[in-house]
């Protein structure tokens, strides 16, 4: 079951694009969002004086998925300016650090490591590092420290629209399971609050329709190249459970072709997910 929790957001210049500084209810550490035009104002931000774990962020290119960098700091400025005078894809970073200065180079080091472990298991990013760092040596309280510091990290990222660390979302309480068919194959998945959740088994078209956008081809190839999608009989099988940011995405990529997802997918009964969300609507 999910917990309540409130999350506070301050912008320091009054601009929603400019900087933006995180805290969450009940939490010692503190979060900062830096678009990289703003690297040089940021730079005299006291959280970049601190040890931290920090996060940047480019958007999707040619693969359908955005690419993101892990990496760590003590402190995390030097850093920062290194990757903005030599890494070209960002265009965002997110770094958190502890308001009570209580973290160390073996705890950022934990974190670091952790998200990208986590990042590569999802697979719904790039990860520009070349490898999962490996994890500290850490005694077995500084470790539920660090553990229970990551969680915190994870419940912040999804609402500063960074979410590629998780390759599952809680089903709404009215989801029920979808399914959809075509060319021979199956899927089925779940609606969520972040999109829709195509489960492990799924089936896809091996085949791209002329319809199809080059989106939906980028991403199929992506799918495809990190081994969500493998082949299987005259087509492709999921070999995870997989997060689609929205219903069409996810009929997209398992059609082949342009697809309206509130139509194509549906219930047990026939209902389409489209007459389910109306009659919902009308409860």
């Amino acid at each position: 079951m999910n917990k309540p929790y409130s999350i506070k957001i301050f912008l320091p210049g009054g601009d929603p694009d400019g900087l933006r500084t995180i805290e969450k209810s009940n939490w010692s550490g503190a979060g900062i969002i830096i678009p990289r035009s703003l690297m040089t104002e940021a730079r005299q931000r006291r959280e970049l004086s601190r040890t931290g774990v920090y996060v940047l962020s480019g958007p999707p290119e040619d693969s359908g998925l955005p690419r993101i960098y892990v990496g760590e700091g003590d402190p995390i400025k030097p850093r920062l300016e290194q990757h903005a005078a030599k890494k070209d894809f960002w265009t965002s970073c997110i770094a958190f650090t502890s308001k009570d200065e209580n973290l160390n180079k073996a705890h950022v080091q934990f974190l670091e490591s952790r998200l990208v472990e986590l990042a590569a298991g999802a697979k719904r990013c790039l990860l520009d590092n070349g490898n999962v760092p490996a994890l500290p040596s850490l005694s077995e309280s500084d470790a539920a420290d660090a553990e229970g510091f990551l969680s915190e990290i994870l419940l912040c990222c999804p609402l500063l629209g960074l979410s590629v660390f998780s390759a599952t979302s809680t089903p709404q309480k009215s989801g029920k399971t979808l399914y959809l068919a075509g060319k021979g194959m199956k899927a089925q998945g779940v609606e969520t609050s972040e999109g829709l959740l195509v489960q492990s088994g799924s089936g896809s078209a091996k085949g791209e329709a002329p319809s199809c956008s080059q989106y939906i081809r980028a991403l199929r190839a992506t799918l495809l190249s990190n081994g969500v999608l493998k082949p299987a009989d005259e087509g492709y099988v999921f070999t995870q459970d997989y997060m689609f940011n929205s219903p069409s995405t996810a009929a997209g990529v398992i059609l082949g072709r342009s697809a309206n997802g509130r139509i194509e997918w549906k219930t047990k009964t026939g209902k389409t997910l489209k007459e389910q969300q109306e009659t919902q609507a009308e409860e």
